[in-house]
């Protein structure tokens, strides 16, 4: 236990640092480098033996059992536009959490973690068009290296239901009625698949958003905003998420936090990461709530929390996340 509670307070550290570690790796047949937060990752391991199934969708190679848990195991290389790999043996994967469920990602080799500043992880070229799976890049010895867009591949593996029931909206209604018609939700996520999801679930509930591609975006837009006026004039609360180029959803945290005109601000971290560490971070960082990716009902009910608490006159700094870790 010792063990484990000195990786999180190591981990924490990082918080309102703007910092990640990535494990960077290569896939069969593409000639460059790619990285994974190591946030995500369980562990790494030799390709194991695969149990081919019909019926499995074209990116899933086989299926493997791996410590008492049954896993797909997606070929990435294909999945983002490679070849079939035909051959596993000297493959790796990599057992990854990613929105709420553990995922084995096939490829050719795993290099090395490296601790790195967001502020070095970039959004894709503007150039790069809508079709590639590129959630941001950097360099490293000279070589560019792609971050994934996980939650794309699994979305066009299996969909996410986007769709708010009926019940949590007809609820959310009557909340929706004490917000200004002028007053919007910022959502702060360099997926693509992600912002779309969670533009889909507030229209569902009758929330207007603004978007933000990163932290530095969404804190450029608060910022804006807060020199017209009380911040809540324009937002009544913000949804970010936690990896995203150029500053992570902590370290938006921790300025909102810090800045006399934006700290009252309720915050909601909505992220595929998960565990122990996570809630450790979230805590540290002053989020109100946390919320794993994707489940539109859970989405909806915390930004129904949200506008209900700051509606009724506590501000976000007063009831910063923490009794949920307790439990």
């Amino acid at each position: 236990m010792a063990g484990v509670m000195d990786s999180v307070n190591q981990l924490t550290e990082l918080v309102g640092q703007n910092r990640m570690e990535l494990l960077l790796f290569r896939l069969s047949g593409l000639n460059q480098r790619y990285g994974i937060n190591v946030f995500k990752v369980r562990e790494v391991l030799a390709c194991p033996r695969l149990t081919v199934m019909p019926k499995l969708h074209q990116y899933v190679i086989g299926i493997a059992h791996i410590r008492g848990q049954t896993l797909s195991v997606i070929d990435l290389a294909y999945a983002i536009g490679g070849r079939p790999t035909q051959n596993v043996q000297n493959h790796f994967i990599i057992i990854a959490e990613y929105n709420r469920s553990t995922h084995a990602f096939l490829v050719s080799s795993v290099e090395r973690i490296l601790n790195m500043n967001w502020s070095k992880i970039m959004p894709p070229p503007k150039g790069a068009g809508h079709s590639n799976y590129m959630t941001a890049v950097t360099e490293i010895d000279n070589e560019l290296v792609e971050i994934l867009d996980v939650e794309k591949i699994l979305d066009e593996i299996s969909p996410n239901t986007v769709s708010v029931s009926s019940e949590i909206q007809d609820k959310a209604a009557e909340v929706g009625q004490q917000i200004p018609e002028h007053v919007k939700v910022l959502v702060a996520d360099d997926s693509k698949v992600a912002i779309k999801q969670v533009e889909r679930a507030m229209k569902d509930i009758g929330i207007d958003v603004v978007k933000a591609a990163d932290g530095r975006e969404a804190l450029d837009l608060l910022r804006e905003a807060a020199a017209k006026g009380p911040i809540r004039n324009t937002y009544e609360l913000v949804i970010s998420d936690v990896e995203m180029p150029e500053m992570d959803g902590y370290t938006l945290c921790a300025s909102i936090r810090q800045d006399p005109a934006l700290k009252d601000l309720y915050v909601i971290l909505h992220t595929s990461l998960s565990g122990v560490f996570n809630q450790s971070m979230v805590s540290k960082a002053g989020a109100n709530d946390f919320i794993p990716k994707f489940n539109p009902d859970e989405l909806a009910g915390a930004v129904e929390r949200g506008i209900k608490t700051v509606e009724s006159g506590v501000s976000g700094s007063d009831c910063i996340m923490n009794s949920q870790l307790k439990k």
